[in-house]
């Protein structure tokens, strides 16, 4: 009966763990400028920290994913430069940088406000 307890409490703590971090502050490119302001000035700086790396995170996948296409766009020959596969990819190129600079934006307003609170905005 008590091995039964202890599987039961520690699936419990497993489940608990897994909702915590999996459930942690997703990053929003989408997200109204006003309304990332106004939740930054609620926060505290664990807060702020967490939401920031979440941006740095995400910010970080679509810099990889920059990469790769940019890196496919140099393997087109110059004289397929105004074809279709070409206009493709710079277009995923400008939809990528737009949402890399709407992260940065947003980042920015959670990394200036731990900072601002005296937060440690080091490794960021």
């Amino acid at each position: 009966m008590k091995s039964t307890k202890k599987i039961i409490l520690y699936f419990v703590l497993v489940a608990t763990l897994i909702v915590a971090v999996g459930c942690g502050k997703k990053a929003d490119e989408n997200k109204p400028i006003s309304e990332v302001r106004a939740e930054a000035e609620k926060m505290n700086t664990d807060e702020l920290r967490t939401t920031a790396m979440a941006y740095k995170k995400a910010i970080e996948a679509k810099e990889g994913d920059v990469e790769k296409l940019a890196a496919k766009l140099k393997d087109i020959p110059v004289t397929e430069m105004l074809g279709e596969k070409a206009k493709s990819l710079k277009a995923d190129m400008d939809e990528l940088q737009q949402s890399v600079s709407a992260l940065q934006e947003r980042f920015r307003i959670y990394y200036d406000k731990l900072k601002e609170k005296g937060g440690d905005v080091s490794g960021m």
